[in-house]
């Protein structure tokens, strides 16, 4: 067995005194929610409605369903229930990275998505689809007037330990070929323009991401959506669903429950953007799970310390290891922090109490001084967790019932700002099919139109999360060598590590 080796966070370990001062005023609330400032907000649904469309939940994948639903069909009723408030679960606490990918690679050597065989045409498609996606955001945003501080900056990977640089030589390969803009920074390179001791390489790719304020997107594209017409009801939660029997007629049928009481809302067609929340469709209840991923956000840095560190071209940056961490510049110039754990509560329960992760919280604040020990000083002013949703393989999945009248999409752990676009078009092809359309290179993609497999029951689910997290870890540990378990999952198109 392979000698466990220390990472560079465990090599170089900030002083305790700096790491407490760095905590010490840190609030548990999300930035990205607290900088909204004065927010617009939606009734609750008081009597029964009916509606052509109607769509589950208020984060990224209900409200661009919403939107492109009413873009594409202006004449139809489009109405959005909301558990909560709009954008307040994971839409609200990403990092705003809203990437071209529309799956994570197969390892740190391979662009391919887990499932999907050699020799395949797929990834390719998805690389362009991906782009296309991006685009079409993009344009989104300026012909809606989307005020969420959207920067196309694109993304450096990094190589913080040597084997690392190796993967990133392979990824600038399949750039290369693939005519993907790049550029490979070795040590010395990537360190004069990022100045951090802990960088061994970086792969900058300018295309492969933009960065936004995400709870301003979900606020924003919540304003686009009224203003073509639809109706949305927040603090309506929907305690069941039922469909229509397949090839039957009659509606879907919403039960809802809010402080003003229990209501329906009947509709012709469904949307299902539940995120980590337990799908509406039974069968789907397995197929992903809720997992805690965190982040810290620092007081705005001065312009002398964003000399000393650098980061001129305000990148999203990502590191290799299997416990990454992903990390940005907001507009007023805090860094946010995040990444590194994710955890996992037995029966796949989702409750604010599991949020509040200390340990995590501190682990990060020590990587952060790790990564730029300028930082020393600096106080974190906010702490947050959230709930992503994850599927035993890589990216967005699609379920349905009713013989496609009702429409479910999960699995956006990772990739959510960008994924829960082309999982809105997705389903809205697949209604177009309904009416006669002919299908599309999305609803064609066998990514598309397999489902991955479900998790086992507890108590056996918790522990495989356990057993593949602690094997991750060792994986950091033994320069990046997948041990058994993985390399037997890998082979099965299962994939924890997203």
């Amino acid at each position: 067995m392979a000698r466990l080796q220390q990472t560079v966070f465990e090599r170089n370990v900030p002083a305790r005194s700096v790491v407490d001062h760095a905590l010490g005023g840190t609030r548990h609330a999300v930035f990205w929610l607290d900088d909204l400032g004065e927010r617009a907000t939606y009734p609750a649904l008081s009597a029964p409605a009916r509606a052509d469309i109607a769509v589950v939940g208020g984060g990224y994948t209900g409200l661009w369903s919403a939107l492109r639903a009413k873009q594409r069909h202006p004449g139809a009723r489009v109405v959005l229930v909301e558990a909560r408030s709009v954008g307040w679960a994971a839409s609200g606490r990403n990092g705003g990275f809203c990437g071209a990918s529309l799956a994570h690679g197969h390892g740190h050597g391979d662009g391919r998505p887990p499932d999907v065989p050699d020799g395949s045409d797929e990834p390719g498609l998805l690389t362009r689809l991906g782009q296309e996606n991006l685009t079409a955001i993009g344009t989104a945003v300026d012909t809606l007037g989307l005020d969420c501080q959207w920067e196309r900056t694109g993304l450096v990977d990094l190589a913080l330990e040597p084997h690392q640089t190796d993967w990133l030589l392979d990824a600038a390969a399949r750039a290369a070929r693939a005519g993907l803009p790049h550029t490979f920074l070795d040590r010395a390179k990537v360190r004069a323009e990022i100045a951090s001791p802990t960088y061994e390489a970086g792969l900058v790719r300018p295309d492969a991401a933009a960065l936004v304020h995400p709870a301003r997107l979900a606020t924003e594209l919540a304003r686009a959506a009224t203003e073509l017409g639809v109706e949305i009801f927040e603090q309506t939660r929907v305690a069941g669903l039922t469909p229509p029997g397949r090839g039957a007629p009659g509606d879907a049928v919403l039960h809802t429950l809010s402080h003003a009481g229990e209501a329906t809302v009947r509709a012709a067609r469904v949307l299902l953007g539940t995120s980590a929340f337990p799908s509406l469709l039974r069968r789907y209840r397995r197929h992903t799970v809720p997992l805690y991923v965190s982040a810290v956000a620092t007081e705005p840095l001065s312009a002398d310390l964003l000399r000393a560190i650098g980061w001129r071209g305000r990148q999203g940056l990502a590191d290799l290891a299997n416990r990454s961490h992903r990390y940005r510049l907001t507009a007023d110039d805090r860094i946010v922090f995040g990444g590194h754990d994710a955890g996992y509560h037995l029966g796949g329960r989702v409750s604010r109490t599991y949020e509040d992760r200390t340990r995590t919280f501190r682990r990060l604040a020590e990587h952060l001084l790790t990564t730029f020990p300028q930082l020393e000083g600096v106080r974190l002013t906010h702490r947050w967790s959230g709930a992503v949703d994850t599927p035993t393989r890589s990216g967005v999945w699609f379920g349905q019932a009713a013989g496609g009248r009702v429409q479910h999409a999960a699995g956006l752990a990772g990739l959510g700002v960008a994924a829960s676009h082309f999982a809105a078009q997705v389903m809205l092809d697949r209604f177009d099919v309904l009416d006669g359309s002919p299908g599309t290179e999305r609803t064609a993609l066998p990514t598309v139109r397999r489902t991955p497999v479900p998790f086992p029951p507890e108590p056996v689910a918790a522990a495989e999360i356990r057993a593949v997290h602690k094997a991750l870890d060792q994986a950091d540990h033994r320069g990046g060598r997948r041990n058994m378990l993985l390399r037997s999952l890998d082979a099965l198109g299962v994939r924890l590590d997203t």
